[in-house]
């Protein structure tokens, strides 16, 4: 495992939807994107910008993750967030005293994800991968689970802790319970974070993560003429 190749991490989001994700995948020519109901990321290869404008339509959200290109004229910033990408080092972790969360729970992900708002979270999001989580009472109050999915690699993500239950070391507690199964497929884990949530990445830092690259994250708006 410590030879695996990281060039696929370079674009984590075409890679997942060409081999583990492809039955989540729309694709165009040069562009390909998920499902809307799975998640907005999209990817492109060459000049497939007006593929992507087709296969998303007129006026709507494409989030490009971290492609390095601008788009042409007539397509609408809408945001721009500085971030970085991490990667697993350390030694597998214990599983963790955890449960899997399955359609059943998607309502309690969401109300979740609402509140605490890890990144996007979808209906059909939990269908990238396992999601775990922590439940007080009967109660889900802590969650994280497995995003993209380049060959060799799987995406640590929607890591979040309701705010009544802060404090208690959920968070590290599902990030190590998801890094063991990662690892029990002989795969290597990997996420991503906003660089200005500071405690987050010295979370990871402390369990076994060190930076690979910066990263920044944008989104645009297809044009509507």
């Amino acid at each position: 495992m410590s030879n695996l190749d990281d060039t696929t991490l370079d674009d984590p989001v075409g890679a997942s939807l060409r081999s583990h994700h492809a039955a989540l995948a729309r694709t165009l020519g040069g562009a390909v994107t998920y499902q809307p109901d799975v998640a907005t990321f999209s990817s492109l290869t060459g000049d497939g910008w007006p593929d992507l404008a087709k296969l998303l339509g007129p006026g709507a959200f494409a989030d490009m993750f971290s492609h390095p290109v601008a788009p042409p004229p007539g397509w609408e910033p809408v945001f721009v967030l500085e971030g970085r990408q991490m990667i697993w080092t350390g030694r597998a972790p214990d599983a963790g005293d955890v449960v899997e969360l399955g359609a059943a729970d998607v309502p309690e992900m969401l109300d979740l994800t609402e509140r605490t708002r890890p990144g996007p979270f979808r209906q059909r999001t939990r269908e990238l991968g396992t999601y775990l989580g922590v439940r007080d009472g009967g109660t889900l109050v802590a969650m994280a689970g497995e995003r993209l999915h380049p060959p060799g690699w799987t995406e640590i993500s929607a890591v979040c802790t309701a705010p009544e239950a802060r404090g208690r070391g959920l968070a590290a507690r599902l990030v190590g319970a998801l890094v063991a199964r990662v690892m029990a497929r002989d795969e290597r884990p990997f996420l991503h974070v906003a660089e200005s949530n500071v405690g987050a990445i010295a979370l990871y830092e402390r369990l076994g993560f060190e930076t690979r690259r910066r990263v920044i994250f944008r989104g645009f708006r297809t044009p509507t003429g």
